[in-house]
């Protein structure tokens, strides 16, 4: 008899799994065609274009990682290669690993120092002063 219970039990929990994949892949279908009408076929990465015939290796990505959060102007959204989107992701489990093995947090490059114009202005303001010959 403890089998059978465990059957439906499965059974229950195979039903749930079922539905819940449905409406991920009902949600999915409606932000993808959605953001593939707004925004260019092409990888916000690395700018790789697609077609109608490679349109499946362009991926939608939620910024903020909320598949829930789908708002109309698609300000949450960025289409993504499969090699961009998995590199993204990996570079994600990775910041999280690093943070859980206790790391402080990586520190960035920090502010660029170079000022690459930094001159322009005495440069325009001598040009001024002298006018025409």
């Amino acid at each position: 008899m403890p089998s059978g219970k465990s059957g439906s039990g499965s059974s229950k929990l195979d039903r749930v799994i079922a539905e819940a994949n449905r409406a991920r892949a009902e949600r999915e279908r409606g932000y993808r065609e959605r953001a593939l009408k707004i925004r260019p076929w092409i990888c916000t990465r690395c700018g790789r274009e697609f077609t109608h015939k490679t349109l499946n290796q362009l991926t939608v990505h939620h910024r903020d990682h909320d598949h829930d959060n789908n708002p109309p102007d698609g300000s949450n959204w960025e289409l993504l290669c499969i090699y961009c989107h998995d590199n993204e992701h990996s570079r994600e489990l990775d910041h999280d690993a690093w943070m859980k093995a206790g790391a402080p947090e990586p520190a960035g490059p920090g502010p660029a120092k170079h000022q690459p114009f930094a001159a322009l202005k005495g440069l325009l303001e001598g040009k001024k002063t002298k006018g025409p010959k």
